[in-house]
């Protein structure tokens, strides 16, 4: 299996009304040298400008960033090329992160080659450790500095070590 590690960032709370400014994606395997970042223009008027400033981006810098269409059929063949077989999402917050690329793929390129399901990498923990109330955040070795390729990376990085230290049957 191909898992592929995401996080975006946004300028609000639901795609369509908001728009995703940024997104990284990293092939999870040792290395994790095989990443994916896009940037794209905004597609909305609308904003809430505290959910950009997470971004670091303002306004003005997003409305030059790429065409949507453009950067999702990009994603979309970055992914045939890396993966030998189906990806499969995962990412921090899956249920936020997941809505946005689901919605953009399927509104841009008409297709989600993630098909219809993701993966949560804080419930994997915290049923690994048997512990509603843990956090693995502990296990990432890169900073998480709100960059959508360095969080990716920092959550993969915990996703590998939860296979080597927990000997998991995970085929990566």
């Amino acid at each position: 299996m191909s898992y592929i590690m995401v996080d975006i960032e946004s300028d609000g709370p639901i795609p369509g009304d908001y728009s995703m400014i940024s997104f990284g994606a990293v092939l999870v395997q040792d290395g994790l040298n095989k990443t994916f970042y896009g940037q794209l223009k905004p597609i909305s008027e609308n904003y809430i400008p505290e959910a950009l400033a997470v971004s670091g981006h303002t306004r003005e810098e997003t409305l030059s960033f790429d065409d949507p269409a453009k950067v999702m059929n990009d994603f979309a063949a970055w992914l045939k090329q890396i993966c030998r077989d189906k990806p499969h999402f995962i990412s921090d917050n899956n249920g936020f992160d997941w809505m946005f690329i689901c919605w953009y793929f399927h509104h841009f390129t008409g297709d989600n080659p993630f098909g219809f399901s993701s993966q949560n990498l804080g419930s994997l923990y915290k049923g690994m450790v048997k512990d509603m109330f843990q956090n693995f955040k502990h296990l990432r070795r890169t900073t998480h500095t709100h960059h959508p390729v360095e969080d990716a990376k920092g959550n993969a990085e915990a996703l590998l070590t939860l296979k080597k230290e927990h000997e998991l049957k995970i085929k990566l």
